[in-house]
C-alpha cells in the first residue's frame, strides 16, 4: 500500500479544502462555528499560523493559510483543530453506526473525512487565484447569489481593507466565472 505524503516547505502559504464525513452540512450551526473558532485560537496560542483567507460552507471549508519561517506543520494543526471539534461536538454529531473498522483503528469519528486537500501556494498570482475561488464558493454552490451575502467568509474582512470591492464577482450566472486549472 502507498502512503500519502505531504509537501513539508517550510513558512510556505497553503490552500486548504477539508470536508465533511459523508459530506453531512453542519459546519455552518452555531455550535460547529464557536467550536471551531475556539479549535483555531487555541492551536494558533500554540502553534502559530496566519489565515489570510477563510470561508465556511455547510459541509466543507477552504483556508489559506502561511506558516511561519522554520515551520511546515500544517497538518498537525489540521489534526488538533479536527480533534477539538470533534469531541466538542461529538454528542449531536457522532454517528455510531457509520463507525467503520478504518475508522476505529485510526481513532477517528464520524464528523470530518480523513484526509483534506492542500495545495502550496506558487506565487502571487496562484494566492489571487486561490483567493478569488475561496471567496466565490458560497455563490458558486449557489447558496447565495452575491459574495457579499455569505456571512461565514474573510471576504468582508478584505473588502474593508480595499482588496475587494463590495460587489466583487457580481453575476447571474455563477459557472461563468473561472478560476484555472490549477484549482
Amino acid at each position: 500500500m502507498s502512503r500519502y505524503r505531504r509537501a513539508n516547505t517550510s513558512g510556505a502559504t497553503w490552500f486548504f479544502t477539508v470536508v465533511t464525513y459523508r459530506r453531512r452540512r453542519f459546519l455552518c450551526d452555531e455550535d460547529v462555528r464557536v467550536a471551531l473558532r475556539e479549535a483555531i485560537t487555541k492551536v494558533r496560542e500554540q502553534y502559530p499560523f496566519n489565515i489570510d483567507a477563510w470561508v465556511l460552507l455547510p459541509d466543507h471549508l477552504h483556508a489559506i493559510w502561511t506558516l511561519p519561517p522554520g515551520d511546515a506543520g500544517f497538518s498537525m494543526r489540521w489534526q488538533q483543530i479536527k480533534r477539538i471539534v470533534t469531541r466538542r461536538c461529538a454528542a449531536r454529531l457522532h454517528r455510531d453506526s457509520w463507525m467503520t473498522p478504518s475508522k476505529t483503528k485510526h481513532r477517528e469519528s464520524t464528523l470530518w473525512q480523513r484526509r483534506y486537500w492542500e495545495h502550496q501556494i506558487r506565487d502571487d498570482a496562484d494566492f489571487e487565484r486561490h483567493m478569488d475561488y475561496l471567496h466565490y464558493n458560497p455563490a458558486k454552490h449557489r447558496l447565495v447569489t452575491q459574495v457579499a451575502d455569505w456571512p461565514y467568509s474573510s471576504f468582508h474582512r478584505h473588502v474593508a481593507a480595499g482588496i475587494y470591492g463590495a460587489n466583487w464577482a457580481m453575476t447571474s450566472n455563477p459557472d461563468s466565472i473561472e478560476f484555472g486549472d490549477s484549482i
